[in-house]
């Protein structure tokens, strides 16, 4: 029986793809300037690391506010104008940061940190359910892992550049200079989007009777019928534990390398820039390479067992084991967050599509749960006995892909 070749991206897409693609750099970027904000703002304002943990929580408030709003925008208004709407709010409150350097408020930090939030959710919610439509179905998981690589790449530069510019020998910094070149460079790429044209995918996906129902009602039935579903509720709940785990790892990366004098903050971030997140990059388009020959579900799974052994060996706090364990998590969690998105809106029309996606880009509202509760056991404890919190996470996911794995 002659072999079938699935192609990765549908030949017709590829344009679309790229473009698409460059936005998951850029969301990367931002996201990862957190975890450097993070230890910044302990150092220059005096705050404790539970204090810090703010930034996550509001941008990551953002997140989830706006998501479903998102949806509903790009549901209504289709991939491309989300796209530049979320380029816009992203672009402003980088800008934002130009008054907050001379007000030095941290309140004022958080504010244009949430509205960044807002943007990066817009950018998410377009972005991610439309890479998954960019071919062939049974190759969606490996083509947002594709994608999502790109994120990877922001995440690696983000920390070893601004982490240079905050972290200086003489103790000066300038923490608008970073956002005010992203806010000029995000505000061009709006521009840009306003020039070129995203198509629409054709909707061809065969619906249940229930589907079929919620579409003709509109989007508040797909919202309750989404809601109702079993499959894509566990899916939510496992984005929301990996999210815990995933973020406030990142953000507590660098006291962690400083707590007992292993690294200064400077060397913590390049290490978070070119070794866990270039790992987490590297893993990401492995785990892309495998899942084109090997079940999403059986890669998830395998990961699941990974991480969660990781992060207990962290928390056990046993040397160099211990630091072999952290680097173990970026490099098993890398493929989790696209895959579990593929699986939880696998089958669903592009108008539940639209909406689904924007609902799970709700769950990294577990980010700042994750930060805040890390960020108290750490000020009650240690940072190595923190890492309690990212190794439930990791359980939950690790329980979902058995669950999904079975099925």
């Amino acid at each position: 029986m002659e072999k079938v070749t699935r192609r990765l991206v549908d030949p017709r897409y590829v344009i679309p793809f790229i473009l698409v693609t460059s936005l998951f750099f850029m969301w990367g970027f931002a996201r990862a300037i957190l975890d450097v904000l993070n230890k910044h703002f302990q150092d220059v304002l005096g705050i404790t690391i539970t204090h810090s943990a703010m930034i996550q929580a509001t941008t990551y408030l953002g997140y989830f506010l706006m998501a479903l709003p998102a949806g509903l925008f790009i549901t209504r208004f289709g991939y491309r104008r989300g796209v530049v709407f979320g380029l816009l709010l992203f672009g402003i409150g980088s800008l934002l940061f130009i008054p907050g350097s001379s007000l030095m408020s941290f309140n004022f930090y958080l504010v244009s940190l949430f509205i960044i939030g807002c943007g990066l959710v817009v950018l998410e919610a377009a972005a991610n359910p439309y890479v998954t439509e960019l071919g062939d179905r049974a190759t969606a998981a490996s083509r947002l892992n594709l994608a999502q690589s790109f994120n990877g790449l922001g995440c690696i530069l983000a920390p070893v550049i601004v982490g240079q510019l905050l972290f200086t020998e003489n103790g000066e910094s300038n923490v608008a200079l970073p956002y005010t070149i992203m806010g000029a460079v995000v505000l061009f790429v709006a521009l840009m989007f306003t020039r070129v044209r995203l198509p629409e995918i054709n909707d061809d996906k065969a619906l249940s009777a229930a589907d079929d129902a919620a579409e003709a009602k509109g989007s508040g039935a797909i919202i309750v019928s989404l809601l109702g579903n079993k499959h894509f509720m566990l899916g939510l709940l496992a984005l929301f534990c990996y999210e815990i785990s995933e973020i406030s790892i990142n953000s507590f990366f660098i006291n962690y390398v400083t707590a007992d004098g292993w690294m200064t903050p400077q060397q913590g971030a390049a290490v978070l820039s070119v070794g866990g997140l270039g790992l987490f990059m590297l893993a990401r388009v492995a785990g892309s390479w495998v899942m084109s020959r090997v079940a999403a579900e059986k890669v998830l799974l395998f990961c699941g067992v990974m991480t969660v052994v990781g992060s207990a060996l962290v928390a056990l706090n046993i040397g160099i084991v211990s630091r072999a364990g952290l680097f173990m998590c970026y490099a098993f969690e890398a493929i989790m967050f696209p895959t579990i998105f593929a699986i939880t809106i696998r089958g669903l029309s592009n108008t539940a599509t639209k909406i689904a996606a924007s609902i799970l880009m709700m769950s990294p509202i577990g980010g700042a749960v994750g930060c805040l509760l890390m960020g108290l056991a750490a000020d009650a404890t240690s940072m190595s006995t923190a890492f309690i919190v990212p190794c439930i996470g990791y359980a939950f996911v690790l329980l979902y892909a058995h669950k999904s794995n079975k099925k």
